[in-house]
């Protein structure tokens, strides 16, 4: 199984473009070979042309700075950088070639912005994949929000595999039962169960696109 793992930054790119970029982040999300997406820092109104595109499945959760999104849309399509993080967050699960047979969520915290992490449940591989963003600052935050995704992950899955994706916020973070095998700086992969890893992790390119390179390793 190939996994991803992506945050997107509210759809913008280093240096800016001045108009939205969903073609372009379509674009390399479709032309690149994995089974599951795990993304964060999605604009909320992306992930279902993300999935039509991609021939995917996909479920999402909220997460901050989305009171009043149609105008903070209307802004965010019109000029990306100059409404940035305001722009409205979500994380998604993209998934292809499986069936999604469980989706849960759960809130982190509140503040000092709102975090989630979620979880899906796949048919055929028998594995439970979950996607978090951490809270960025203070890293003692990020830390506990690592261990919590753990600690939740497990109730969720009881006995089947399991893999914990996505920006972490810190490099070396502390999940009780999981392994951390590979990322990109702080955006990791973390397992419990019977999974082994077949290709290492690896950075893609991304012309530009977000300050998060995405990454893609491969476990059987």
């Amino acid at each position: 199984m190939k996994l991803l793992t992506w945050n997107l930054f509210h759809g913008r790119s280093v240096p800016e473009t001045k108009h939205a970029l969903l073609d372009e982040f379509t674009d390399k999300i479709s032309g690149w070979d994995w089974d599951v997406a795990l993304l964060q820092e999605v604009p909320p109104w992306w992930p279902p042309a993300l999935a039509r595109a991609t021939d995917a499945e996909q479920r999402t959760v909220l997460t901050s700075r989305n009171a009043l999104l149609p105008v903070r849309r209307w802004i965010a399509e019109r000029r990306p950088d100059l409404i940035k993080a305001n722009g409205g967050g979500a994380n998604a699960i993209l998934v292809r070639g499986d069936r999604i047979v469980a989706h849960a969520a759960l809130r982190l915290r509140w503040r000092p912005e709102r975090r989630m992490l979620h979880a899906v449940h796949l048919a055929d591989a028998g594995i439970w994949v979950a996607n978090v963003h951490a809270t960025a600052n203070p890293k003692p935050l990020a830390r506990a929000d690592m261990a919590r995704c753990g600690e939740t992950l497990v109730h969720w899955a009881a006995d089947a595999p399991a893999l914990l994706g996505g920006d972490a916020n810190v490099p070396d973070a502390t999940v009780p039962g999981f392994t951390d095998i590979g990322g990109h700086r702080i955006d990791r992969f973390l397992t419990r169960g019977a999974l082994t890893v077949t290709t290492p992790a690896r950075t893609l390119e991304r012309d530009g696109l977000s300050d998060h390179a995405p990454v893609l390793i491969e476990v059987s």
